[in-house]
């Protein structure tokens, strides 16, 4: 997947508009459209600004890894394995 894909599949997979990511990263919706149109590229500064928005890695962003993350920095080692049970019952293991 492209980064332009990367972009819209994020954004609307949260319910956001091109303004409201435009808008979180400090640009115009002009800018925002052109990413997703694969017009122009963010620059390094802003794809990680995206990445860190996402909470998702600037690999995922640029196609290169797969992966997908949870940033749980905040939460205890309880609610850490909480969530950990949570995301196993979901995948039935």
């Amino acid at each position: 997947m492209k980064l332009d894909e990367r972009i819209r599949e994020l954004r609307q997979a949260r319910g956001l508009s091109q303004v409201d990511v435009a808008k979180a990263m400090g640009v115009t919706k002009q800018s925002a459209s052109n990413w997703e149109n694969n017009n122009i590229q963010p620059s390094i500064e802003v794809l990680i600004r995206l990445a860190r928005y996402f909470s998702v890695s600037t690999d995922y962003m640029l196609g290169l890894d797969d992966r997908k993350y949870l940033e749980v920095t905040d939460l205890s080692d309880r609610e850490v394995t909480h969530i950990q049970q949570i995301i196993e019952d979901i995948k039935g293991k």
